[in-house]
């Protein structure tokens, strides 16, 4: 009976034991992923649609407008304001399209089938990237740094729906985010980038 009840304990302990090395092995595999998103938006280095990596520092010195787009949402008509941005304000902005199926399934294309649309129905001619998802547990780690305070230093917020809009300044620095219904061409949008 001593042995059975001294086995019990014995069990038990190296139960607490394996739920404590758990736990810690998520905390630590979560600083880790922390600390694998990029600090500075520049480090960042992604596919475009056409499968070329595009480097981030090649932005530097420029405002950037990261926006969340898809192609069967009541907001897709804002490729044609945001490629009108770009159009006027090529100089000192640049706006990257990162298309994402993260809201009512309204971007289901491939790659190449988002680049068809955006060419043939927008005249598109802004840097577009692979498709990401924006929100949840496979969220992207552009978007990470971008809904994170700890890694952008103030903003916590993440899209909400399709077409948001980050802001950044010519040091990477985040500055301001949009809702999907703030058009491209709002007047605050325009007061920021001609500052």
């Amino acid at each position: 009976m001593k042995n059975l009840l001294f086995l019990g304990c014995l069990l038990l302990l190296v139960s607490a034991y394996s739920i404590s090395k758990t736990h810690i092995s998520k905390a630590k595999i979560e600083t880790l992923s922390k600390k694998a998103v990029s600090k500075s938006f520049y480090d960042f280095k992604m596919k475009d649609l056409n499968g070329a990596e595009v480097d981030f520092s090649t932005f530097k010195g420029k405002r950037i407008m990261v926006v969340n787009v898809a192609s069967k949402c009541g907001y897709t008509k804002q490729y044609e304001a945001l490629q009108k941005l770009y159009s006027e304000h090529g100089d000192k902005l640049v706006i990257l399209g990162f298309p994402a199926n993260n809201f009512g399934g309204q971007e289901p294309g491939s790659n190449d089938e988002i680049k068809s649309f955006c060419s043939e129905n927008y005249g598109v001619t802004f840097p577009m990237f692979e498709k990401v998802s924006v929100k949840g547990f496979d969220k992207h780690p552009i978007y990470r740094w971008l809904s994170d305070a700890e890694l952008n230093g103030w903003n916590n917020e993440e899209p909400s729906w399709n077409f948001c809009k980050y802001i950044l300044n010519e040091e990477g620095e985040l500055i301001k985010f949009f809702p999907s219904k703030v058009e491209p061409l709002d007047q605050e949008i325009l007061d920021i980038i001609n500052a």
